[in-house]
């Protein structure tokens, strides 16, 4: 038998398994369908989005809730100006937080998930930890840093690290102890365990908790950015509603702020079928 065969085998059945889809070369029966549609749907759902929206504001008929037409103008017309310099700030407040995030907790939870006496050891401390809305430390985190970017990107990476570290220790723990014993039976030690065996088996589970993480960063960089600045799009929207009630300037504000996390979502996606191939092809 040669060395290598068993260990092949097992590694590409974990791939597939980890991930839910099945093994590589099986995807799900509508993935392939799916996939090819999703630009038109999603070109599709916009569309609709806006039209209701338009028909809303006809129904409404207040300052409030302008009309899409307006909304777009503004977006365009400040988009070469104070709307895309708050936009590049809050992108960089988003990336800068999303990429410590990653960079930290996924190695942290392919130890934990590689270790039981190290897992049993944080899990505790993890439970204690993890429901605890990070959003009310904001002040705390004020007093400390002060104002300016870092305690923006503190405050979103305190949020994303433990999301993501969770997802990938219950995955690298999930790992088939046949495949681990197979590797290791060729004379693999703990770091080739790590770069041959546990990164690419986690690797689905990085990719879905980095795009779970999205969401929920532009989410918390809204509230962040209610304090101690004056350049972010959350800035921005609470001042053109609540100060100027300049409302097509507020709605641009959010339009900018979906397209910012619709961005990346989607960038996140398409890391995911580059380095994933497998989970979308047949």
């Amino acid at each position: 038998m040669k060395p290598d065969g068993p260990s092949q085998a097992p590694l590409e059945r974990s791939s597939g398994r980890t991930a839910g889809v099945g093994p590589p070369g099986r995807p799900r029966a509508d993935s392939r369908h799916i996939l090819g549609s999703f630009p038109a749907q999603v070109a599709l759902a916009a569309l609709a989005l806006v039209l209701a929206w338009e028909a809303l504001a006809l129904i409404v008929r207040r300052p409030i809730l302008p009309s899409p037409i307006l909304v777009f103008q503004a977006f365009f017309t400040g988009l070469a100006g104070d709307l895309g310099l708050h936009f590049l700030a809050s992108l960089w407040r988003v990336v800068a937080s999303t990429a410590l995030a990653v960079a930290l907790a996924v190695p942290a939870g392919l130890v934990l998930g590689q270790s039981e006496r190290l897992n049993r050891v944080f899990t505790p401390l993890l439970y204690l930890l993890l429901p605890i809305p990070k959003v009310v430390l904001i002040p705390v985190i004020l007093l400390f840093l002060g104002v300016g970017d870092l305690p923006k990107i503190v405050i979103i990476f305190l949020i994303l690290f433990f999301q993501i570290l969770v997802l990938v220790r219950d995955q690298a723990a999930g790992i088939r102890p046949e495949l681990v014993h197979s590797v290791r039976s060729l004379g693999a030690g703990r770091r080739a365990l790590f770069r041959f065996v546990y990164l690419p088996a986690s690797l689905p589970a990085i990719l879905t908790a980095l795009r779970q993480s999205v969401g929920t960063a532009v989410a918390v960089l809204y509230v962040a950015e209610l304090f101690a600045t004056q350049r972010g799009l959350g800035y921005y929207i609470f001042l053109a509603g609540s100060t100027l009630f300049d409302y097509p300037k507020m709605y641009a504000g959010v339009v900018a702020m979906s397209l910012l996390g619709l961005g990346l979502y989607f960038a996140v996606d398409a890391l995911h079928r580059r380095l994933c191939p497998w989970q979308f092809v047949g």
